[in-house]
């Protein structure tokens, strides 16, 4: 009798498990553009990893970083898998041709220019997508540009900022519920700014708005000081040099979906957005011995612009995104701890 119910007891955790890992293996992710920032995020959540809708998630780091391509890469992603996006511009900046780039159709977002907390806040609240879509999208770029109806009132009326933290503690406690409930995913880019009277210990550095934006976030993205690409060319005998793009170092700062503190290198281009080939590329790599690039079984060249070439014109892209996975996983698994589940 004893060991009939504990062979009940297995069979009903096992099928707890398999419920678990099958819920899992049908979450719906939206790409980040980058197969790496994916991993990073949810890699050992779901295979590929992506960023989970339902959530607020905060970008943050120095100007000219990258944020904004980011932001842009994820309306386009939900908008090709059928969503709807409502897009907050505190700043005034995107323009069509920018958005165009992501195979943003600006035609069908809902484009506002928010001036206050409050008025983001509300959008949320009152927003109602005509996609009936799984997922749908806020981005709001960036919270640094908003500013409080006391501050528009009267210019010296919240000097030290203490009314807008205030207003996104309230705001973001009253909506965190709604994104959940509704599957929307909100992505707010964030500006850095160095902190005053930091010890040398310590963080050197906070983002505006107060500690609200952290706390209600499940995952923030730190944008690291971006590199500077360059590719060189000869003419006539002379070599110019033009900065093609960055390259930048994403921390994933805070994660609530899955490990934190992974890190992924984007390359970003100016007149194409996130490279996600070279990436891949540089990646497979820098973990081998291989003295070219390679996918798999095929040797590509010593050069990363041939190889970024080769992979396009062979359209290997879905094998190259596949063997990053494949070697990621590899890599993680062992850092896995084979110790027995704890005794309560």
């Amino acid at each position: 009798m004893i060991r009939r119910n504990k062979e009940v007891a297995l069979s009903t955790q096992l099928k707890k498990r398999t419920t678990k890992k099958e819920k899992a293996n049908n979450e719906i992710m939206i790409s980040t553009g980058s197969t790496l920032l994916d991993l990073a995020i949810s890699g050992t959540r779901k295979r590929g990893g992506g960023i989970p809708s339902g959530i607020l998630m905060e970008v943050f780091g120095p100007e000219g970083s990258g944020k904004t391509v980011l932001l842009c890469e994820i309306g386009g992603y939900i908008q090709r898998q059928g969503g709807e996006i409502k897009f907050n511009d505190p700043e005034a900046r995107l323009n069509t041709q920018f958005a165009a780039m992501f195979d943003l159709d600006m035609e069908d977002i809902e484009v506002s220019n928010p001036d206050t907390v409050t008025q983001v806040i509300s959008g949320v609240q009152d927003w109602q997508p005509k996609s009936d879509a799984k997922i749908n999208g806020i981005l709001t770029d960036s919270l640094a540009a908003l500013s409080t109806d006391m501050e528009m009132d009267n210019p010296d009326g919240d000097k030290m900022g203490m009314r807008r933290a205030k207003e996104f503690s309230e705001g973001f406690r009253k909506i965190a519920r709604i994104l959940k409930k509704e599957n929307y995913l909100m992505v707010c880019s964030n500006q850095i700014r160095v902190k005053a009277g930091a010890s040398a210990y310590g963080e050197q550095f906070t983002v505006p708005g107060g500690k609200a934006i952290a706390f209600y976030s499940s995952v923030r993205l730190r944008f690291h000081k971006p590199e500077k690409l360059k590719k060189k060319i000869k003419v006539k005998g002379k070599e110019f040099a033009k900065v093609i793009g960055t390259k930048v170092k994403v921390e994933v700062y805070k994660n609530s979906v899955d490990a934190p503190y992974r890190t992924a290198d984007l390359y970003i281009l100016f007149d194409y957005g996130i490279d996600d080939i070279r990436a891949n590329l540089q990646f497979l790599k820098d973990y081998s011995s291989s003295s070219v690039y390679y996918v798999d079984d095929t040797q590509l060249d010593k050069s990363l612009d041939t190889s970024v070439r080769l992979v396009e014109e062979n359209d290997m892209e879905e094998q190259l995104k596949e063997a990053v996975i494949d070697l990621w996983e590899s890599i993680q698994n062992k850092f896995k701890q084979t110790r027995t589940k704890k005794k309560r």
